[in-house]
This record gives C-alpha cells, structure tokens and sequence, in this order.
C-alpha cells in the first residue's frame, strides 16, 4: 500500500502570461497526488499509480520508482526510497533481455545506448544491427559492467532482470554513480499475457503509451478466438535434454504450460509446481520423465536451452530411451526456434503455432513461426 503521506494536493499550475502561443509549462509541485491506478488486465508484478501532473508512480516488488515529466519538477515532499526517473529516459542500459522486445515494438530502441548482450547473441534483428552499426555499445552482463563506458554514455536508467541480485553490489554501485536501476520480474508473471503486458511499463517509461497499448491489444486480440475453441484432449511434453542426461521441463504453473493450454492441449507435467525454489524449470532423471511423458501425443523440444535438433536421430543421440515415446512413433516431435524468449512480444505465434500442430496434425512448417518439425 501506499504510504498515506503520498496523498497530498499538488500546488495549483503556473498560469501563462495572457495570450501566450507557447505549450503550457510543467506544473510546479512539493508535493504527490495519487489519482487513479493504471489498468492491468494481467501483469501481477508491477502497478503504476497515476498522479497529478502527469508523474506516474511505479513499484515493482517493494521498489518504487516516480517518472517525473520532461520540465516538470521533482516534488520536494518525496520518501526517501522513491527512485526519481526524468524522462525524456535516454542511454539506457539493456541487461534484461527480454526487455529488448516490447521496447523495440514502440519504437524506442533509439533509448537504448548500452547492452548487456553481445550483438552475437542477439536474435533480435533491430538490436543486433544497432549493435553491429554502433548505435549500441556493449557495456558488460550483469555481473561485471563496464562501468567507465556506462558513465561516459550518459547512462540515464540501468534496466535488470533478477539475475543481478546473485551480485548485488553491482547494483550497489550503479546507484553510487548516480544511475537509477530498475530490476524488471516480467519472467515472475504465470502467464504469456501477463508477460506481454510489461511492454506498457516502456511504453510510461519511454512516453509511449499509446504505442505500447496498441501494440499489447494487438496481442490479445490475436489469441483471442482460441478461447471458444474446445480443447484438444493432445497430451503435450516440452522439455529439453541436458549433457549430463537430466530433462529439463517446466513447471505446471509457468507460463508454458499456459500457453499449451491456451492452444487447446494438455502439460504433461502440470501436477509439476513445487520443487522448493523460483525457479520455472525442473531438472529430471530420464526415468522420470520417461514416466511422465512417454504417452504424451506431442513432444516440444526446447532449443533455447541446449541448441536446436533438426532430426530424430539427434534426439535419440541426446536420449535413446526417446524411441519408445508415443510422439516419437507418431511423428509428432517438435523444436522450437532459439529466439523465442527474447521475442517476448511474439508469444501469440507460438501459441497460434502449437494449436495449428494440435489441431492439423502435421502442419507445413511454412504456416508456423516458431516450431519446426523434427523428421
């Protein structure tokens, strides 16, 4: 909750000498007015408050951060834990990957100065040809920033994933040199819809709010049919197999197994939701997993993780005991494309692609985006 000394008047506006042609000035302020929370349809992890004057008041797990509007003032009356955001936001630096999506589809990558990704291991077009023409520079993961570079671009916001809790005085020292950093939890969110749903906090961040509306309806839209469809009965397994002969597969309340449901199938593995840790994926013993997928009708490889497999021989390679699998006889054996979670905003292909494969049996893979059929 909001603590109740937030709720104060915001001092009247500046008025205009008369006749004045030009925009309106900032509105002067001490003080912050709460006026209505932004609507979420879904995204669970973060809230903005909206507030007098055009600030927006954002807490992401305890974390709060106040976006002040170019021109306008920093309240004088503002707690102290309160992370002050100026827009225009410029020269971030882009740790989270999956942040780099939704921001591109508003059309703010020109934000963006630095990045944690090497251009290399970008899968996005946009982020790596920014890269390769130097319009981003490579600053550093998580754990071991270039610090000088990210001083001398500017750095206007800092935008992690959880993963820079595991250094927090990375963090630490970010904050020390005067940079703001936002850690971002989309990957928290239990479901794709929710996840998308992060592209409207860029979209405040960056003032592009009506962009990334458009951009996230556009999304749920898309997906939307699938709702009146009458599910499958398809019995569905996505996994992926580890060099020291563990099967990675997600848990029952993640996102995946949403989104197979939504396409109209069934999680192989979703009795499978507490293993003791946040984690989303759960490494099994072969037996295991032989035990909980061998009749499932559609296999799922996940090449994000070990690579992509093109053939059944190279996944009889990975797990021989495959062979006795009900999808592997049937030929219904799946790989998806290793950019799929930096494509954050292109999960509706997926689930588009995974009903097609439920619902057609073998569709041609020119219909599909993101599945590729494992001969």
């Amino acid at each position: 909750m909001m603590k109740k000394t937030l709720l104060l008047a915001l001092s009247a506006l500046l008025l205009l000498s008369a006749g004045c042609a030009s925009a309106p000035a900032p509105e002067k302020t001490d003080t912050l007015t709460i006026e209505s929370r932004y609507p979420l349809a879904y995204a669970q992890q973060f809230t903005v408050d909206e507030c007098a004057g055009g600030y927006s008041l954002v807490t992401i797990d305890g974390s709060r951060y106040l976006v002040v509007p170019a021109g306008a003032d920093v309240p004088a009356e503002l707690d102290a834990d309160i992370v002050v955001l100026r827009q225009p936001i410029e020269n971030i630096y882009l740790v989270s990957t999956s942040a780099m999506d939704p921001i591109i589809g508003i059309g703010g990558l020109g934000a963006v100065a630095l990045s944690g990704t090497q251009a290399d291991n970008w899968y996005l077009d946009a982020a790596k040809t920014a890269m390769e023409q130097g319009q981003i520079a490579y600053a550093g993961k998580y754990s071991a920033p270039d610090y000088e570079a990210i001083l001398a671009a500017d750095c206007g916001l800092a935008i992690e994933n959880t993963m820079i809790y595991h250094t927090p005085e990375v963090k630490e020292q970010l904050e020390k040199f005067g940079i703001p950093v936002l850690v971002e939890r989309s990957s928290y969110e239990d479901g794709p819809l929710a996840r998308m749903e992060w592209v409207k906090l860029y979209g405040i961040l960056l003032g592009k709010t009506e962009e990334a509306e458009r951009l996230f309806d556009t999304a749920v839209r898309r997906v939307a049919p699938l709702a009146e469809q009458t599910p499958t009965g398809k019995t569905v397994a996505f996994f992926s197999v580890t060099s020291n002969n563990l099967a990675t597969v997600r848990k029952g309340n993640d996102y995946v197994a949403k989104m197979i449901e939504m396409a109209g199938g069934t999680y192989a593995f979703a009795g499978l939701t507490d293993s003791g840790n946040n984690l989303a994926t759960v490494n099994l013993s072969l037996e295991d997993f032989y035990a909980g997928a061998k009749d499932a009708d559609v296999l799922i490889y996940n090449s994000t993780i070990e690579g992509e497999i093109h053939t059944i021989d190279e996944l009889l390679a990975k797990c021989p005991m495959l062979k006795d699998f009900k999808a592997v006889q049937s030929g219904d054996v799946w790989c998806t494309s290793q950019s799929l979670f930096q494509q954050s905003m292109e999960l509706p292909d997926l689930i588009l692609d995974m009903n097609k494969v439920f619902t057609e049996g073998q569709p041609d893979d020119s219909k599909l985006t993101f599945l590729t059929k494992i001969q």
